[in-house]
C-alpha cells in the first residue's frame, strides 16, 4: 500500500523538477535549502519506498553509492554521463533477449535484470576537447 505523506510528496516533487540521478544527500540538501525541514532519514525512507512502488530508477556508482531518478515505467536501460550525470532512457530487445537465453541455459528462471552503460556525453565530450589544447600550450 502506498502512503502519500507530505514528505513523500515533497520527494517527488524535487524528482520531477531534476535531470539524471541524483543521492538522497543531494535531495534532502536542494529540499533543505528551499525551506524544507525534513530529516535525512526520511528522505532516504521516501526515496525507498519510492524505488519499491516503481517510482524511481535506483542505480550504484562506482564508489557503490546509491542514486536515484524519476524514469518511465516500461523496462528500459541507461546511458549515463559520467561528467555531468545527463541520462538517456534507452531499449535493449538485443540484451533482452541475451538474458533470457543465458538464463535458461542456466536453468534460472523469473529473471530481472538492470543494465547501466556509463560514458560520456557530446556535450562534456566537446568541452573536454576544446580543454585539452589550452592545458597543452600552459
Amino acid at each position: 500500500m502506498i502512503r502519500n505523506t507530505r514528505q513523500r510528496a515533497a520527494v517527488v516533487a524535487v524528482f520531477d523538477s531534476l535531470d539524471g540521478f541524483h543521492s538522497a544527500q543531494e535531495v534532502h540538501a536542494r529540499m533543505r535549502a528551499s525551506g524544507d525541514s525534513i530529516g535525512l532519514s526520511t528522505v532516504y525512507r521516501a526515496v525507498q519506498a519510492l524505488v519499491d512502488d516503481g517510482e524511481l530508477d535506483s542505480i550504484r556508482t562506482d564508489n557503490g553509492e546509491a542514486i536515484y531518478r524519476r524514469c518511465s515505467t516500461t523496462h528500459h536501460h541507461h546511458l549515463v554521463c559520467r561528467s555531468c550525470g545527463r541520462t538517456v532512457e534507452v531499449e535493449g530487445p538485443t540484451v533482452e533477449r541475451w538474458a533470457d537465453r543465458v538464463a535458461g541455459e542456466h536453468g534460472f528462471v523469473d529473471v530481472k535484470h538492470t543494465l547501466e552503460i556509463f560514458g560520456t556525453c557530446a556535450a562534456c565530450h566537446r568541452v573536454a576537447s576544446e580543454a585539452e589544447p589550452a592545458a597543452a600550450d600552459s
